[in-house]
């Protein structure tokens, strides 16, 4: 009886000790995901939908509403143009896996009638140009905060001005008071620009939707519009140009003005023409070197007999296409993420606009994407 006791208060000690040590384990599901059970937006006001999940490896996310699929990321930005309750359904799946989670979306009446115009200019760096330091005008002292709001003057609203985005990898970055609804099988926003038959300086186009909600392009993944020589072969992904900053100020025309290297084993020089004696280079930009990375189209203009000409690319881009044409509308649908894959967007509240093709034309000067402004088509 004696061994028995002392088994027994063994045992019960080892089990006492067990206890007390799943008190320190957290157990997970493997396999959980939830959902908020409902959203409140505004219309035409983009929402963002993300379901908490655990597990799930290397899953796939599909959402629906009703039996439409309008989203394949595991976060949603859900936007409406008009008022009402929207049941959603997320399917996640992981191999043989899978869940089925839902969600109510509550769409309400604006408070406020939407422009739609640009509102607002968040950024903007032009790269080395015959028109840089001019559109918009820069004057000492300027700095970047201060060249973006001049930017912005031109930009916003409907009567513009215009502004040169330079050579390759310049930019402009600006949004709307209002959620761009990607329609289905519609074209979704035209951005401005000078482009004629023959002088087209395409411009790649960049969008993102506020997926943080704090109406800035700060965090939020941007996702480029692949127009028509995305799967050019000739195309280089991943392009990066640096320009080096003058040591002194050419005032008459000179070849090697400013010059540039690649991370294609290339380098040049942007030439100064006889036009255009300001400097070049951006003066509000505090380094002696910008560097751009981006996707760089093939160059586009061509030269006979002294007369040079740019080839119009079929779609996709900015400054290609004469403004009252078709061919410069953009599809939100055509958005790829940064490997190269469609993404399903309901909408975006900014686009980045910036130079695409780093080419001079003789007499014509670089190649560079000018912008005058840009609308949503549906409103």
């Amino acid at each position: 009886m004696k061994y028995s006791k002392i088994l027994l208060t063994a045992l019960s000690f080892a089990l006492i000790q067990s206890c007390s040590d799943d008190e320190n384990i957290i157990e997970t599901n493997p396999d959980n995901a939830t959902l908020q059970a409902s959203y409140d937006a505004a219309r035409l006001k983009i929402v963002s939908i993300e379901p908490t999940v655990s597990g799930f490896e290397n899953a796939t996310y599909t959402w629906k509403l009703g039996n439409e699929i309008i989203g394949n990321q595991k976060t949603l930005g859900f936007v409406s143009d008009e008022v009402g309750s929207y049941d959603l359904t997320l399917e996640i799946t992981s191999g043989a896996t899978s869940k089925t989670i839902k969600t109510k979306v509550n769409v309400t009446q604006e408070l406020s009638t939407y422009s739609k115009y640009i509102s607002q200019v968040f950024d903007y760096l032009p790269a080395v140009g015959q028109f840089t330091n001019k559109l918009p005008l820069f004057e000492a002292g300027n700095t970047q905060a201060e060249m973006t709001t001049k930017a912005g003057k031109e930009l916003i609203g409907k009567e513009t001005g215009m502004i040169s985005l330079g050579g390759y990898g310049g930019y402009v970055v600006f949004g709307f008071d209002h959620t761009i609804m990607n329609q289905p099988n519609k074209r979704d926003f035209k951005v401005l620009g000078n482009g004629f038959a023959g002088s087209s300086e395409p411009g790649i186009v960049m969008v993102a939707y506020d997926k943080n909600k704090n109406g800035k392009p700060d965090d939020d993944e941007w996702y480029e519009i692949a127009g028509s020589e995305y799967t050019n072969p000739n195309t280089i992904k991943n392009y990066s140009i640096s320009y080096q900053k003058p040591t002194e100020e050419d005032k008459i025309p000179n070849p090697e003005y400013v010059k540039w290297t690649d991370n294609q084993g290339n380098s040049g020089y942007k030439t100064k023409n006889s036009y255009h004696k300001q400097s070049y280079y951006p003066l509000w930009f505090g380094s002696d070197q910008l560097k751009f990375t981006g996707t760089l189209l093939p160059n586009n203009y061509t030269e006979n007999n002294g007369i040079w000409k740019g080839k119009q690319y079929s779609y996709g881009y900015v400054d290609n296409a004469p403004n009252n044409s078709e061919d410069s509308n953009i599809d939100i649908d055509w958005a790829v993420d940064k490997n190269g894959n469609p993404v399903k967007l309901l909408g975006i509240d900014f686009i980045k606009v910036y130079t695409a093709t780093n080419q001079e034309a003789g007499w014509l000067g670089e190649i560079s994407t000018e912008v005058a402004g840009a609308y949503d088509l549906h409103l």
